[in-house]
């Protein structure tokens, strides 16, 4: 229960980061989550993200499996902006 609680409140604060990009916020609070942390390079900048969603052919999941694709739904409106490649090169050429 308490793995499950940590999940939910880990999406919960990528779906707050979601908004804030969405609604072109001065802050976006990527802090405010480990998960969202480790997301701020791919989500901020020159990055581009991809998301998976899960579904089950299940009735007994199909409450889940509707919150799940609202969820990506809402993620899907938002616009990151152009990815850019950004190569480093070293002067001993590893």
């Amino acid at each position: 229960l308490r793995e499950t609680k940590a999940i939910n409140k880990s999406l919960s604060c990528l779906g707050d980061v979601f908004n804030s990009l969405a609604n072109g916020s001065a802050h976006i609070p990527f802090r405010n989550s480990k998960l969202t942390y480790l997301l701020q390079d791919c989500l901020s900048g020159d990055g581009k993200a991809l998301m998976f969603v899960n579904l089950s052919p299940t009735l007994e999941s199909s409450h889940e499996s509707l919150c799940s694709l609202r969820f990506a739904q809402r993620v899907n409106q938002v616009e990151l902006g152009k990815a850019s490649k950004n190569v480093e090169y070293s002067k001993n050429g590893r």
